[in-house]
């Protein structure tokens, strides 16, 4: 990469290709999400947030291609396609409070909160939480607040959210997330074990508590690890 403005230049051309990227990957799968292509709320988001900034060195030249890539401690950064999608499913609006269980690099939470209020995230392995806190505060996300602890218990003292995105598998949808989830709210998350055939559900509450669930895609992701 050049140094300076050449450099910031390089970076956004980078990202303009991984746009296009994700642009045709809606297409693809338009029938199995019902998107035809990213929100303008969430394109404009994925087109802001410098995905190289959550990447360490090595993975730094990989950080704009459209696939996961490790960031240490057996965790991965997702695939651009699928942090914009999830985005997407729960419908983010500016007015919105959003947990995120799994906050792994941080990437996830600057997307949303680009888009909405606040943003709660979650992450059991303190290394990665300790690091995803600075460097969203250094990236001046002063609308996220990370804490270490345990994703399937959730954030009960923030709750209720508008939506919740669950970054990593879990065998079955966790009830404590279920219940902080608001009427009329949204939840995402990947569900199955890590040798199973794992789906993208999205999960509505409707105002007057019922829930429904949709199986979106047949996904890849870490396990989400219970707490001690």
């Amino acid at each position: 990469m050049l140094a300076g403005g050449a450099e910031a230049q390089d970076w956004r051309t980078l990202r303009e290709r991984m746009l296009a990227e994700i642009d045709a990957t809606y297409a693809e799968t338009r029938a199995e999400t019902g998107l035809a292509a990213m929100s303008p709320r969430v394109r404009a988001a994925m087109a802001k947030v410098e995905r190289h900034r959550f990447v360490g060195p090595a993975e730094r030249p990989l950080a704009y291609r459209n696939h996961p890539l490790p960031i240490g401690h057996g965790q991965t950064i997702s695939q651009p396609y699928i942090v914009a999608l999830s985005t997407d499913l729960v419908a983010p609006e500016p007015h919105h409070v959003v947990l995120e269980v799994g906050t792994g690099s941080g990437y996830q939470a600057a997307v949303l909160a680009e888009i909405v209020k606040r943003v709660y995230t979650i992450e059991l392995l303190e290394p990665l939480a300790r690091q995803a806190a600075a460097r969203l505060a250094e990236l001046g996300y002063g609308n996220v607040e990370v804490r270490v602890g345990d994703g399937y218990a959730g954030w009960p003292e923030k709750a209720p959210f508008d939506a919740i995105v669950v970054t990593a598998a879990a065998p079955a949808i966790p009830q404590a997330l279920v219940e902080q989830l608001k009427p009329g709210g949204r939840m995402v998350i990947p569900v199955g074990g890590a040798g199973d055939i794992q789906r993208l559900v999205l999960l509505a509450k409707a105002a007057d508590g019922t829930v429904t669930r949709r199986n979106v895609l047949p996904v890849r992701f870490v396990p989400l690890v219970p707490g001690k």
